[in-house]
């Protein structure tokens, strides 16, 4: 199917000419170009018709989840017809396993997920090995994390069509190397239920469930049905089942990878024991030996992902598997708000190495933990084709890679000018917003104040709460979806006043907000630095 723009606008202003620009460059195999428009100057909607010229599949990539949110929501209004997908790390909670050698403190991993988010993100996967063009994923960095390798998700989708010779018990085996679990009481996502002939499977990558009805080995019929009520919706000809888990294998690989993993074992207690470590080789062959345990029993043990290297067939050192090794050789990238965006992916390897050098040094994991891992920054830069850099404020790595290459949008569509700027001295700061607050909601409209850090953010808003003025804070603590549902609120005037600190710098699109309070503006740092001040302002 081809991407169809479905729209109740045409390009206007400054977006013709940088619609044109970016799409000849792009049919012509430039391989980096910027887009530099204006707060305003709908540069979604030029990337929209950017998408539906090239008709190819294509990454949206976003800096935060609150902005990919909204990407998605425009993007899924844009193309109505079309596949528009959603992935964004699916913890709503996620604290790290880490060693501090200084305390001698061991933090064991913990975390909580995201059921809805993770609907999502299987459905991203699932899309993208369809085999179906029209297809965008709007991702947070997520996309540059390891997954499973791609090749063993694909073997493990199981395709069945009525009047096939397809044994019931054959099909039941297949579903359980595809992670799905049998149940007989609660039904949800990523299981299977069976009642005589009939199975019922409730795919982990959408809201419905499919029917199988059974006569001997035979395929009978399939229909899809409400998981809920069990009324049935439709009937199918055929249907592909996708895997109920992003990190999937085969039994083959299962089997040689605890091999592997046995044989490193030894080598390493052999090191530890050579370099005078008794006491780490002990942990290791605890940890180490537990695990294989669980994977022969049960197929997973906790923390499987840091030996996904033995999983995936891959060397040491080698870079893991993502969700860029999904998309097909042609695709195309956009980097919203690419002047922090880039900068936010070099840094993501860094952190994560420093972080499991202590774990491998110590005897909580093997070396093999080291290569579960986001890519690295040249890693991502090779598994790009063609990048379209898209921002405000474009750093001197996006200029640079673009070799002049830049397509601007200065003019409006709605034909608003900037905004006026009024620099007030931070004597009274509070008592002066809390005056333009009042102002702003006689008129009916809403205001937006950042704040440097989390604590005055919820100490601010808790002080307004108190007036009787509605008001909410967001910030990193803050659930996904929940940030979504706030952003939502301001727009309908549920509450009047929204405050924040970095989720409100770039890239919100909120037409109702006619105030812009920066608190503390005059402060040294990344928060208020000339680009920070630029995109915050532009809100």
């Amino acid at each position: 199917m081809d991407f169809k723009l479905k729209a109740d606008f045409s390009p206007t202003g400054d977006q013709p000419t940088a619609i044109k620009q970016l799409t000849e460059g792009l049919d012509s195999g430039v391989k980096h170009q910027t887009l530099l428009g204006v707060t305003g100057s709908g540069k979604t909607f030029t990337m929209a018709n950017v998408i539906h010229n090239t008709q190819r599949p294509t990454l949206i990539l976003s800096h935060n989840k609150t902005l990919a949110a909204q990407l998605y929501g425009e993007f899924k209004q844009f193309f109505p017809e079309n596949k528009v997908e959603y992935f964004v790390s699916y913890y709503d909670y996620y604290q790290p396993e880490a060693y501090l050698p200084t305390s001698d403190t061991y933090i064991e991993k913990d975390l909580s997920i995201n059921e809805e988010i993770e609907k999502l993100r299987l459905s991203t996967t699932s899309a993208l090995l369809s085999g179906r063009r029209d297809v965008i994923v709007v991702s947070s960095v997520s996309c540059i994390y390891g997954m499973g390798n791609p090749s063993d998700f694909y073997e493990n989708i199981i395709e069945i069509k009525v009047g096939e010779v397809f044994g019931r018990n054959k099909f039941l085996h297949r579903l359980v190397d595809s992670l799905y679990s049998r149940t007989t009481r609660d039904f949800g996502r990523g299981n299977f239920r069976v009642k005589g002939d009939t199975v019922d499977v409730f795919l982990a990558y959408d809201d419905i469930a499919l029917r199988f009805h059974f006569f001997g080995d035979e395929v009978e019929a399939i229909e899809t049905i409400d998981p809920i009520n069990n009324k049935r919706i439709e009937e199918l000809g055929d249907v592909r089942i996708f895997p109920a888990n992003i990190f999937v294998t085969t039994k083959e690989s299962m089997r040689s990878s605890q091999i592997q993993i046995q044989d490193d074992l030894q080598e390493r207690l052999q090191q530890f024991v050579d370099g005078g470590q008794p006491l780490e080789a002990k942990r290791l062959e605890d940890r180490v030996n537990y695990d294989l345990e669980m994977m022969r029993e049960l197929g997973y043990c906790t923390g499987i992902e840091n030996y996904s290297r033995y999983f995936d067939g891959r060397e040491a050192g080698t870079r893991p598997f993502c969700l860029l090794d999904y998309f097909p050789d042609d695709y195309l990238m956009m980097i919203d708000e690419s002047h922090v965006t880039v900068s936010q992916i070099s840094a993501m390897y860094g952190g994560d190495r420093s972080r499991k050098e202590n774990l491998v040094g110590y005897g909580f994991r093997l070396p093999a933990a080291m290569d579960n891992r986001p890519l690295k920054f040249e890693e991502f830069e090779g598994l790009q084709n063609q990048v379209v850099y898209v921002t405000a404020t474009p750093a001197d790595y996006e200029l640079r890679k673009s070799e002049g290459i830049v397509a601007e949008q200065l003019i409006r569509p709605t034909g608003l000018i900037d905004p006026e700027i009024v620099v007030k001295p931070t004597a009274n700061q509070i008592d002066d917003l809390l005056e333009q607050i009042r102002i702003r909601i006689e008129k009916n409209e809403r205001t937006l104040v950042t704040t440097l850090t989390k604590r005055m953010a919820e100490e601010l808003a808790k002080y307004l709460l108190d007036l009787n003025i509605k008001c909410r804070y967001i910030h990193s603590d803050v659930d996904t979806l929940e940030r979504v549902s706030i952003l939502r609120e301001l727009r309908t005037g549920e509450i009047d006043v929204l405050i924040g600190i970095n989720l409100l710098r770039e890239g919100l699109d909120l037409p109702e907000v006619s105030l812009v309070a920066i608190l503390d503006a005059d402060k040294e740092g990344f928060l208020r630095s000339n680009r920070s001040l630029t995109q915050t302002i532009g809100r």
